[in-house]
């Protein structure tokens, strides 16, 4: 298995694949982790709003493959919001991930001081405690406003993409200010009846893969990084196993028209969803 890599803003080179824990328990997490590394993962994509950064980190320390190899992504939360409380909390980060840097940090939510968690994740970049530093879930129009008065230029947003789903929009503007799009939920949770669309079953077919594999090859192909989670081991390898094939420009077309350019999760633009994320402390 051939990993492919994106080149962030600043250099960092990133698998363009890599495994995710978001609603793994943190009890199973290091193991988790352990047998996604052990089946050829080498970025692994953990939060502070996750509760598992320890079991990233016990995996991460008894995994045998050496540090410099991973890829290890954090995100901070909106309770830990603002220049103090986020510095407190990227130092407790690193404790719990057993480590001296985080390849990528991320502010997980535009809420609360995220002006004042940024320029925390700056600090931390100039320290080399993070090489590289970015957002989540940022829509266009918070991204523009980070990006123009950042001083260190977002390297990643981390944001809802998959088939349904495919921010043809902030795609547009990421790639115009040279920041990276990365996929959280590449199979949107399932939803939509995912698993069994049509589309995707009829090209799968031909390539002898998963509706799964079809989707992940249809992002990667459209450089978008993703970050599927599994808690089985032969699903990871399954994830893993979409660098032997590669779609027709047909089949990019017949894909491309499964977007419907909305959220099968919520919007940032709705009150009550914000109400809800005020009370997630």
């Amino acid at each position: 298995m051939k990993m492919e890599y994106v080149t962030l803003n600043n250099g960092v080179k990133m698998p363009i694949l890599g495994y995710g824990v978001y609603q793994v328990d943190p009890k199973e997490a290091e193991q988790c982790v352990l047998d996604a590394i052990s089946v050829g993962y080498r970025s692994i994509d953990t939060a502070q709003a996750y509760a598992n950064e320890e079991g990233v980190g016990n995996a991460i320390t008894k995994c045998g493959v050496s540090r410099e190899e991973l890829f290890i992504t954090t995100k901070v939360w909106i309770s830990n919001a603002g220049y103090e409380k986020a510095k407190a909390s990227i130092e407790e980060s690193l404790q719990k991930l057993q480590t001296d840097y985080i390849d990528l940090l991320l502010i997980h939510q535009p809420f609360g001081d995220y002006y004042g968690t940024y320029r925390a994740m700056e600090e931390a970049y100039k320290d080399g405690k993070a090489k590289a530093i970015g957002v989540s879930n940022f829509y266009p129009d918070r991204f523009i406003d980070i990006h123009h008065f950042a001083e260190i230029k977002p390297a990643v947003n981390q944001v809802e993409t998959h088939v349904f789903q495919q921010q043809k929009i902030a795609k547009e503007y990421l790639k115009k200010n040279g920041t990276q799009i990365e996929s959280w939920g590449p199979f949107a949770e399932g939803k939509n009846d995912y698993f069994n669309n049509p589309v995707l079953k009829e090209i799968g077919k031909k390539y002898g893969k998963s509706v799964a594999q079809v989707a992940l090859r249809f992002l990667i192909q459209s450089d978008v990084v993703v970050i599927p989670k599994s808690t089985h081991k032969e699903r990871m390898e399954e994830n893993l196993n979409v660098f032997d094939f590669a779609l027709t420009d047909d089949e990019m077309t017949k894909i491309e028209a499964l977007d419907t350019g909305k959220s099968l999760f919520f919007s940032h633009y709705d009150p009550k969803i914000v109400e809800w994320f005020m009370t997630m402390g």
